[in-house]
C-alpha cells in the first residue's frame, strides 16, 4: 500500500514538472530569474512579488505601435524588441531600440518613486575611477547595483586606452523625466549612469529628427564590461544615447536564452514597420 501511494505521489509530482515546463514562458523566467530579491514566480499573465503583490504583464493589446509602447508599455513589451549581446555593434534599424520601453509601475515597485523620496534612502556612494578621480557616483543598492558599478569601475581602471572615456562620468542618480518627455529617465532610479559627456553622442542633438544617422565613439570593451555586469547601453538604440548604461539584466538573460534557442529578431512580434 506505501509502495502505491510513494509511486502515485511520484507520478502526479512528474506529471506537474512536465505541466509546468509545458507552460513554461522563456521570456518571463528570465524576468523572475533576474531579479531573486523580488520576484517569486510568475503564472498565466501575472508575475508575484516576494511582497505578495502580484502584477498583470500584458495588457492585452499586443498590436500597439512603436510610439504606444514607447508611452505606455506593459511589462511584456519591455521585452518587444531583443538586446544584442555582444561587441559585434550594428546600425540599429528605424525603431530599434531594445529598453526604451520601460514600465514605470514595475521599476517604481523595485527602486521606489524618486518623486516621493523612496530612492534616496537606498542611494550608496561610490567611488568612480578613484585612482584616477573620477569622482563620487549615486548609485542604488537595490539588486546589487553599488556593487556592481563598483566593479565595472575596478575593471575599467585596468584598461587604460579607455580611460579617456569613462572619466568623468557625466552623472547618475537624478530624479527628473526624459527629455521631451513626462517619461521618468532609468537615472530616477538609481540605476544608470552616464560616461564622458566630450566622447558622447545623443540622437535628440542631432538636426535630422526624421532620419537619424546613428554616431558612436565609445568602444566596443567598455560596452562588453557593462553587459557582463547586466547593463544595457544606449549606444544600440536608433534614438542613440552613446554614454548611458542601465542595469536591465533581464533583457541580456532574454537575449542569451533567445540565442541558445536559435531564435532570431524581436521576441514578442512587433510588425516590421513599427520596429
Amino acid at each position: 500500500m506505501n509502495k502505491r501511494r510513494v509511486g502515485y505521489s511520484s507520478a502526479l509530482l512528474l506529471l506537474l514538472t512536465f505541466s509546468s515546463l509545458a507552460h513554461a514562458d522563456p521570456i518571463l523566467s528570465a524576468l523572475v530569474s533576474s531579479y531573486p530579491d523580488h520576484l517569486s514566480s510568475y503564472y498565466n499573465n501575472t508575475i508575484v512579488w516576494h511582497t505578495g503583490r502580484r502584477m498583470p504583464v500584458s495588457d492585452g493589446r499586443p498590436d500597439k505601435s512603436f510610439e504606444q509602447r514607447l508611452a505606455r508599455p506593459d511589462i511584456k513589451d519591455q521585452f518587444a524588441l531583443a538586446y544584442p549581446v555582444g561587441t559585434d555593434i550594428k546600425i540599429p534599424a528605424r525603431n530599434e531600440d531594445p529598453g526604451r520601453f520601460r514600465n514605470e509601475a514595475f521599476f517604481s515597485a523595485m527602486y521606489g518613486d524618486c518623486r516621493k523620496g523612496e530612492v534616496a534612502k537606498h542611494l550608496t556612494p561610490v567611488a568612480w575611477l578613484p585612482r584616477h578621480g573620477g569622482g563620487t557616483l549615486m548609485v542604488t543598492s537595490v539588486n546589487g547595483v553599488a556593487g556592481k558599478v563598483a566593479a565595472i569601475s575596478r575593471e575599467l581602471e585596468a584598461r587604460p586606452d579607455l580611460l579617456k572615456y569613462v572619466s568623468p562620468s557625466a552623472g547618475s542618480y537624478s530624479c527628473r523625466s526624459i527629455a521631451g518627455t513626462n517619461r521618468l529617465s532609468f537615472h530616477s532610479y538609481g540605476a544608470a549612469l552616464d560616461l564622458n559627456l566630450r566622447f558622447a553622442d545623443y540622437w535628440l542633438w542631432k538636426p535630422e529628427k526624421d532620419s537619424l544617422r546613428w554616431r558612436n565613439r565609445i568602444p566596443p570593451a567598455i560596452v562588453e564590461i557593462f553587459e557582463r555586469h547586466g547593463f544595457i547601453w544606449g549606444g544600440k538604440w536608433y534614438h542613440f544615447d552613446t554614454m548611458h548604461f542601465e542595469y536591465r539584466p533581464e533583457l541580456i538573460a532574454a537575449a542569451k536564452m533567445s540565442r541558445h534557442s536559435g531564435a532570431r529578431g524581436p521576441i514578442t512580434g512587433l510588425p516590421e514597420d513599427r520596429q
